[in-house]
């Protein structure tokens, strides 16, 4: 008899808790939205009299999560908001590690907690003793970065820092934290050391993961943003401006000392080096274009200066936030900067996650110190400190989007403010650019290749391996739905989008825009948020500020479906899928033991052996029709012993191009039998009518989902054909109604059951299909054979054990099944 299990596995295989759970109250949920590997988004709780208490929010969480032993949340600090909420923050850690990003947040107002929202991950069994230091760590690092020179490897850069953290131990040598970090290739969490590595030639700085134990690098998540149009605002741009600045020696520098800690302005003397930055000095403090509109371009200083100072005014008047860190942190920006001194010009801006940094161009862009891209640059610093959304992939699109919708703020609000002239608030970079142009529309996305439309025209592929090759994912580019999303609920629109979906939107005006656009950014959004989870932070941020039911809420609600992601308003109308769908990966890793050898669903019916953990089916196809009743046969194969095995089918019902909506789970179950199992299902009446994908899985991990690697089974896809649906129905991101289905652990009969179970002196032995038991072996959880029971007539006697838990394995003369029991 083959044995896979190690002793330790058998301890984790059978679902007993040393400690007891909080039970679920399904009565005070209003609703819930989930995230792929089936934890929760949001929960919102109804407005009832048995309302949990904000003095309760660690209960709640635990509750709501279904948090093991393992983990653990703490409380990482609580803000209050002027609508009167309280939002209490809370850290996940796994066996006393911090899980990167895993943040989850309790909403209270008057004591009474009325969601939650966050992102935590679901870590099983992971070895948190790393197999290589944090020096190894740090090498491989270095290595997947590839830079000529560090920050650290420069002695004056690391005497600047010193100096300008009044820390004499200072030092931007990365120092490695341990973390559970999610593997971008794998999806699955893994223990990784975090750096933060700034490279000097060429320039770039991000956070690289590196796995603990493999020593590969699983993730990166880049601090220096390398947009293609990024920069702020000068005189070359807005003409005169009247500035505060400081006295220095010899007369007036670019010092600003009345907002938060300060705002100062550095020339970087087209070098690559903050340490040998020096000021502008004016000696009169009468900075004119005779003076400075030279061919060095130094008047750009000013416009640095000013865009500074405008970007913290729109969000300390409009947001009241003081600073990008809400803390008063000083902003200090860096003109004429090239990475290679000496070169043609630095095509770039960004913020480097302390300082904005400005390249003056070269053949495509003029200085990147227009207003739109100051606060484009700066609104990364606001994201990092309140959703932090990792930049790549749809995450990364958010963070891109976020900044342009914070750069057409800025620049909307200095141009009521000063007047200012020859700015357009729905183009992005138009200032900067040689020939002519804009970076980006906002208003028209198409014109610069961009999506209007989530998975529509121009639409780029995400990636399990982002990099700066592919834009991390389509970046700068799949930002265009969340600036049309933000551009509709300002101004307002209708027409057709890419995916077939007639749209209407009533704009509610910049400013109540962006208020709505703040409160999803700070308050609902974390690391990893999708599309599909912005929309609904979005609704929850207008209900919390203008009311549910509100015209604000209808309008947000309206815009997101004019941009391809969920259902419209009331239902009048629904996202078509997108074309294009991309699925996530499910694969068995080993199918030496089990697999799936049919599956047989009206006109699909396959036999197959083992296909190496995953089989595209795709090609075969059965129609299924909305509101009937389903039949689903499907076996597994065994090479020797028959082991439980979990089932789960999944239909994309909605074809979002995900199996996590209420309802797509259509069969849960679990059997130790290799006979031909059944399963019914009602497909909702509000299932999307048209070819989707059917996800079949087997595992022998209950905990496994429809993405992602497993250890032993196999993952099987087909198509069905909906027909008879309610036409355009739930769309992406949308929530499918629920039917009643005949499934779960019950639906399959049990290869061998086992009762009384626990058990004091007799267990009953009982195998499918009344089939004769030939012979049982009782092992103790250390896999140990146990000599004092008896087995005679389907009968065990196990009067003379000791109290425990000990694993059964019986035959029927061809086969062999295990299962577990508790001697009393």
């Amino acid at each position: 008899m083959h044995n896979k299990y190690s002793v330790a596995a058998l301890l984790l295989l059978g679902g007993l808790s040393s400690s007891a759970a909080f039970a679920q109250d399904y009565s005070r949920v209003q609703s819930k939205s989930l995230r792929d590997n089936g934890t929760p988004y949001m929960v919102q709780f109804k407005a009832a009299g048995n309302a949990y208490k904000l003095s309760d929010a660690a209960a709640v969480l635990r509750q709501e999560l279904a948090l093991s032993s393992s983990d653990e949340l703490l409380s990482a600090g609580t803000q209050a908001d002027e609508l009167g909420f309280v939002h209490e923050k809370f850290q996940q850690y796994y066996k006393g590690i911090k899980v990167e990003h895993a943040i989850y947040a309790v909403h209270a107002r008057q004591g009474n907690v009325e969601s939650i929202s966050g992102q935590m991950e679901k870590v099983d069994n992971l070895n948190v003793t790393p197999s290589l230091d944090a020096a190894t760590g740090l090498q491989r690092a270095m290595a997947f970065v590839g830079a000529k020179e560090y920050m650290w490897q420069d002695a004056r850069e690391e005497a600047g820092l010193k100096q300008q953290q009044a820390n004499p131990n200072a030092t931007y040598k990365p120092r490695g934290e341990l973390v559970v970090m999610r593997d971008e290739t794998s999806g699955q969490p893994a223990l990784a050391w975090k750096f933060n590595v700034y490279a000097k030639a060429p320039v770039s700085r991000a956070y690289i993961y590196v796995d603990a134990h493999s020593g590969r690098v699983i993730s990166q998540d880049a601090i220096i943003k390398h947009a293609a149009a990024t920069g702020t605002f000068a005189t070359a741009y807005s003409g005169t401006r009247t500035m505060a600045t400081g006295t220095t020696t010899g007369g007036y520098y670019l010092r600003e000392a009345t907002r938060g800690l300060g705002i100062e302005t550095y020339n970087c003397k087209k070098g690559n080096s903050y340490t040998a930055a020096t000021d502008f000095i004016d000696n009169d403090n009468n900075w004119t274009a005779a003076e400075y509109n030279n061919a060095n371009f130094d008047n750009v200083a000013g416009d640095a200066h000013f865009g500074a100072q405008a970007t913290y005014d729109y969000w300390k008047t409009v947001h009241n936030r003081n600073s990008y860190n809400n803390a008063g942190a000083k902003i200090k920006s860096y003109v004429h900067f090239d990475d290679q001194p000496g070169g043609a010009g630095y095509e770039n801006a960004y913020w480097n996650g302390s300082v904005m940094t400005y390249g003056d161009g070269a053949s495509t862009f003029k200085p990147l110190t227009a207003l739109d891209v100051c606060g484009h640059e700066i609104g990364h610093a606001v994201c990092e400190s309140t959703a932090n959304l990792t930049y790549a992939n749809e995450s990364g699109a958010m963070n891109e989007g976020f900044s342009d919708i914070w750069g057409a703020c800025v620049e909307a609000k200095a141009v009521a403010d000063y007047g200012l002239t020859g700015k357009s608030t729905w183009d992005i970079g138009e200032q900067i650019m040689k020939n002519g142009g804009a970076l980006r529309s906002m208003s028209n996305p198409n014109q610069y290749g961009q999506p209007d439309t989530y998975k529509g025209t121009y639409w780029k592929a995400t990636t399990s391996s982002p990099s700066n090759a592919n834009d991390q994912g389509g970046v700068h580019t799949n930002s265009g739905v969340l600036n049309y999303w933000f551009y509709l609920l300002s101004q307002g629109g209708s027409g057709t989008n890419d995916i077939g979906s007639a749209y209407s939107v009533t704009g509610l005006g910049i400013s109540n825009a962006a208020k709505i656009a703040y409160r999803t950014e700070s308050v609902y959004l974390t690391a990893s948020s999708t599309y599909a989870q912005a929309r609904t932070a979005a609704i929850s941020a207008a209900t919390d500020l203008f009311g549910a039911g509100s015209a604000q809420v209808t309008a947000v609600t309206n815009a997101w479906y004019a941009v391809g992601v969920g259902a419209a308003s009331g239902g009048g109308g629904t996202t078509p899928p997108p074309t294009g769908v991309t699925y996530c990966t499910s694969k068995g890793s080993n199918v030496s033991y089990e697999w799936i050898d049919l599956v047989k669903l009206g006109s699909i019916n396959r036999t197959s052996g083992a296909d190496g953990g995953y089989y595209n089916g795709t090609a075969s196809s059965t129609s299924i029709a909305a509101g009937s009743s389903q039949t689903i046969n499907i076996s597994a194969g065994f090479a020797s012993t028959a082991y439980t095995e979990n089932w789960r089918v999944y239909i994309d019902y909605n074809q979002d191009g995900d199996f996590s909506d209420a309802g797509e789970t259509v069969v849960s179950g679990s059997s130790a039998s290799s006979a031909t199992l059944s399963a019914t299902f009602t497909v909702p009446s509000t299932a999307r009518s048209g070819a989707t994908r059917m996800r079949v899985v087997l595992s022998d991990n209950a905990a496994t989902t429809s993405c992602g690697s497993f250890s032993y089974g196999e993952t099987e896809d087909y198509t069905v054909n909906i027909s008879g649906g309610a036409g355009l129905t739930a769309g992406a991101g949308a929530t499918v109604a629920a039917q009643s289905a005949s499934l779960g652990s019950n639906s399959f009969e049990k290869a061998l059951t086992l009762y009384p179970n626990p058990a004091a002196s007799v267990v009953n032995i009982v195998l499918a299909g009344k089939a004769p038991a030939v012979s049982a072996v009782v092992t103790d959880l250390r896999g140990a054979r146990v000599a004092n029971v008896r087995f005679e007539n389907g009968q065990l006697d196990v009067a003379n054990l000791a109290s425990g838990i000990y694993l059964l394995t019986v035959s029927d003369g061809q086969k062999t099944f295990h299962e577990r029991f508790v001697k009393q």
